[in-house]
């Protein structure tokens, strides 16, 4: 896996129309406004097609950052070597509906909040670039998943974290050792990754300041209810609802941070309920994966959802 770079509705309610006093008063207000609206013809449809772009994101280019929930790992079929993009990761099946005159896709497996403003390398070697140099003025929308990795210490971000707890639960099997292990660390590293993805998005704007920014969060990887994975994760019950309390703190995490900097949080766990990885029907793939896609990572249907909750934030 690449090395991650290190770390250093609001509803317009438009008033309506008063009642016209008399015919007459309507009669000369449609001929006013269809005198207008012949003076304005050459301008309307220029001011139409900005509207669009700004409503939906798709009058101009397309971006999708992120790390390997964005990028789709292990999804056939794979391209960009380390960084395991899937030409049917959610951004590419986003992209498919809306048909915008250029897409980028810049995700890459590993990626923490870091790599989006510095390359990551794997053995000193740069397996992807600096993801926000793909923003540049004509983006009209941008996707983005990351900090999940930030919880981990290696470049496997998460998956880092639920070893820990594999390892850890034969020494306490009834009890919460990952818990009693980590106990605030987490939360510390997901504080930490909010600032980095707070300034990360104010770039965003920079770079592109009539672009759509979509903060697209973390589908439903493990259970509300814990001893559903009873026998699937080699995790104690316990640690299983304390992993569950960390993603949902990731979830709400990055959603206050989209708010904050004038991004729309798209909400992925729902959509992905009662298929995580320790169901029968996962939509996320358990630690062995059953179909092609990582260990507790979406596999295609997941992605696909996971579109299907992009495009709804869009209105489509």
């Amino acid at each position: 896996m690449p090395r991650a770079a290190s770390t250093s509705t609001h509803h317009t309610h438009r008033a309506p129309h008063p009642r016209e006093a008399a015919p007459r008063a309507k009669a000369l207000r449609r001929w006013a406004s269809a005198l207008a609206g012949g003076l304005l013809l050459a301008t309307a449809s220029d001011t139409a097609a900005h509207a669009t772009a700004s409503d939906s994101g798709g009058s101009g280019t397309y971006v999708a950052l992120g790390d390997s929930y964005a990028a789709g790992a292990g999804v056939p079929a794979q391209s960009a070597g380390l960084c395991m993009r899937s030409d049917h990761d959610y951004g590419h099946l986003v992209a498919q509906s809306l048909a915008p005159p250029a897409y980028r896709d810049v995700t890459c497996a590993g990626a923490k909040v870091s790599a989006l403003t510095t390359a990551q390398t794997d053995a000193g070697a740069v397996v992807n670039g600096p993801q926000l140099d793909a923003v540049t003025p004509d983006t009209s929308l941008v996707t983005l998943t990351v900090a999940g990795d930030n919880l981990g210490t290696s470049d496997f971000g998460f998956g880092d974290v639920a070893a820990t707890c594999s390892a850890l639960s034969v020494t306490d099997p009834l009890g919460t050792p990952c818990r009693d292990y980590y106990r605030n660390t987490l939360s510390d590293r997901l504080n930490s990754a909010a600032a980095q993805l707070g300034s990360a998005l104010q770039l965003i704007h920079a770079h592109a300041p009539q672009a759509r920014v979509l903060v697209v969060g973390y589908p439903a990887v493990l259970p509300d209810d814990p001893g559903q994975c009873l026998g699937k994760m080699p995790v104690t019950t316990g640690d299983i609802a304390f992993l569950r309390s960390v993603l949902g703190e990731l979830d709400d995490t990055v959603a206050t941070t989209a708010r904050a900097e004038h991004a729309t949080y798209v909400d992925t766990l729902t959509a992905t309920l009662g298929h995580d990885s320790c169901s029968s029907s996962p939509w996320i793939e358990g630690l062995i994966p059953t179909s092609p896609a990582l260990s507790l990572h979406p596999n295609a249907t997941g992605e696909h959802a996971m579109a299907d909750a992009v495009l709804g934030a869009l209105g489509r």
